[in-house]
């Protein structure tokens, strides 16, 4: 496997960004497929005829697969044909709400089977012999909500500090008031949570998101570029239905039976660690094949956006989890 670069990256990282990786990115094929209650779900795909092996990515909240090329570019040069979606409610998916900012979902579930739709459409129809999948974040609640559905549909899965508990700046039983008190008046349930608004840019030295300042500017100048791309805050009803995936996924870790890699982040202040840790505990105790939780030491929320050392460090163990799974 090709694995030369990941560990020195980013002392040349402009001049990969718009040489090798902007060559790269000009292959994509981009395309749409129509998700729950009409809704436009975008996707991207890196195809090869020489690879019989491909792997989903699902990103996280707010994301698009606009930030995915380095990490795309990577996995389709260890073999793999690479397919990114577009969670609805953000990147070049279609919104939900008249503010395009606010992070939106009527129905967690919705995620789920726009996920089953593209896996129908996009893998399951191209007969690939190996089939994998990688999420970061809210992607890896949904992966994991469809791996519950769909055992077989992967050979293994990744899964990079997935969003099984959100890291709640409030007592929990103080969340729930407040949730509760908000789902019964419309104009409250769909406005920005507390303490979120419109997307605004953050300087890299208040990010608590990774300690790659590279990589953190690039993503940052997607959404300023393109401000079709932006995402702020959650609604109060994104919330909800945040806490409850994850107390689904908690409930049915034991219907997992696909072979899972959990990557934790040590220092994460987006989603609960904790929560992560009692996954992995339910589906060893089920007997079903779960590695990790492999700590990434000193990472923030983004392991695969983070410093080259520690991103290296989760894509070899990635890779070498799904050479293992053929």
């Amino acid at each position: 496997m090709k694995k030369h670069g990941w560990r020195n990256r980013e002392k040349a990282f402009a001049a990969f960004a718009t040489g090798p990786l902007l060559d790269f990115w000009r292959r994509r094929e981009e395309d749409e497929f129509i998700g729950v209650e009409n809704v436009p779900i975008r996707y991207v795909r890196f195809t090869s005829s020489q690879h019989n092996r491909v792997i989903l990515i699902c990103p996280g909240r707010i994301e698009s697969y606009v930030k995915y090329p380095e990490l795309a570019y990577d996995l389709f040069h260890c073999g793999y044909d690479v397919i990114i979606v577009d969670h609805r409610g953000q990147g070049r998916s279609g919104r939900l709400l008249q503010d395009s900012h606010r992070g939106h979902v009527e129905l967690f579930d919705h995620y789920v089977e726009d996920l089953e739709t593209l896996y129908l459409k996009a893998i399951l129809s191209r007969h690939y012999q190996h089939r994998y999948a990688l999420a970061h974040s809210m992607g890896g609640a949904i992966l994991t909500l469809m791996l519950a559905r769909q055992p077989q549909a992967f050979n293994a899965v990744a899964l990079a500090a997935p969003m099984f508990g959100i890291f709640l700046p409030m007592p929990l039983w103080m969340t729930h008031c407040i949730l509760n008190w908000a789902e019964k008046r419309p104009v409250v349930r769909d406005g920005y949570a507390i303490g979120t608004g419109q997307w605004q840019p953050r300087p890299f030295g208040m990010n608590q998101l990774t300690h790659s300042r590279e990589r953190y500017r690039r993503n940052l100048r997607f959404y300023a570029d393109d401000p079709a791309l932006r995402v702020g805050g959650p609604t109060y009803h994104w919330v909800r239905e945040g806490i409850l995936a994850g107390k689904n996924i908690l409930a049915q870790a034991k219907e997992i039976k696909t072979p899972l890699l959990l990557l934790q982040a040590s220092a994460d202040k987006v989603v609960d660690n904790r929560a992560q840790d009692l996954f992995c505990q339910a589906m060893k105790a089920a007997g079903n094949p779960c590695e990790g939780p492999l700590i990434i030491a000193g990472a923030r929320h983004e392991i695969l956006f983070e410093k080259d050392s520690m991103r290296a460090e989760a894509l070899e163990a990635i890779t070498a989890f799904f050479a293992r799974h053929p």
